[in-house]
């Protein structure tokens, strides 16, 4: 296995075994920890502009989520759930000797921070999430114009191997639009390095079929895992954020979303799209510190 790399400025990579599974991870900075979570179609990459800003006053951790990445692939949905996501990065935070942390979310990543504010409160300084509705509430409620705009939730979550074998036809095609579409930026707003990160890491077979993964355990499972916790509360400190031109805050009044699930949250539209941390990575980070550093 050839050595892990990053493209975060002066992180360090990392790959590790953590509960019989490969996790790769990017650390830098020093002082209290900040876990970041990325989301579809990317990798810990998408951090490169924020992670070494906060790293001025924190230590982060910027791992590949299961199925994306440097990060292990097993085969099975069951393996995919937000519950299995998270306990990944929740032991392999507890692995570097860290019991408390930040934890920041963007996407699948964000939905991944959700479950495990849920299931380690304890670990949990504070939580960010990014762009993102809860789970249950979309799919309980969906809406046609939210389908639409999302269509890729039902392809990904297709039995395979029907949308692996459409994908990887032309996985920059798809995977491109994808970031350009549903996401409202265009694809300048990415810097050469990251497109270059996502593009090796989604050209994989094994990364194709490990984010339909994702997407099936969504359907098949998140919906009655978070079914069962909907009168569950995550009572840190919360932010919620979301790209002021993106399909989720156009359709939504993304804070009042989380009302019923975060007990203390303030609430901030960044310009942009959904992929706002890519397109917008001073004002992301600037709201990010204001929180962080109260």
């Amino acid at each position: 296995m050839t050595s892990p790399t990053t493209i975060l400025p002066r992180f360090s990579a990392h790959l590790t075994q953590i509960n019989n599974q490969y996790v790769f991870y990017a650390r830098g900075g020093t002082g209290p920890a900040v876990l970041l979570l990325h989301g579809f179609p990317q990798t810990h990459a998408m951090w490169h502009a924020v992670a070494p800003v906060l790293a001025r006053h924190f230590t982060v951790i910027a791992p590949d989520l299961r199925g994306y990445g440097t990060s292990g692939k097993p085969h099975g949905t069951a393996h995919y759930t937000f519950r299995e996501m998270a306990a990944g990065p929740s032991a392999l935070m507890s692995s570097l000797g860290f019991e408390h942390y930040h934890l920041i979310g963007h996407d699948r990543g964000g939905r991944t921070a959700h479950r495990l504010a849920l299931d380690t409160p304890q670990a949990v300084r504070s939580l960010t999430v990014m762009d993102i509705i809860p789970t249950h509430l979309l799919l309980n409620n969906l809406r046609r114009e939210v389908a639409k705009a999302y269509y890729h939730w039902f392809f990904l979550a297709q039995p395979a191997p029907f949308p692996e074998t459409l994908i990887g036809h032309d996985p920059d095609a798809f995977y491109e639009t994808a970031l350009q579409a549903w996401g409202a930026t265009p694809l300048s707003a990415f810097s050469d390095a990251a497109l270059n990160a996502y593009r090796t890491a989604w050209r994989d077979p094994d990364t194709i079929r490990g984010m339909c993964e994702d997407y099936r355990a969504a359907l098949e499972l998140d919906f009655d895992l978070d079914a069962a916790d909907l009168a569950r509360r995550v009572d840190c400190p919360a932010l919620v954020m979301w790209g002021a031109d993106g399909a989720m805050g156009r359709m939504y009044d993304v804070a009042d979303t989380w009302n019923d699930r975060l007990s203390d949250m303030r609430g901030v539209a960044v310009p942009g799209g959904h992929f706002f941390v890519d397109e917008h990575p001073e004002q992301t980070t600037e709201a990010l510190l204001d929180f962080l550093l109260r």
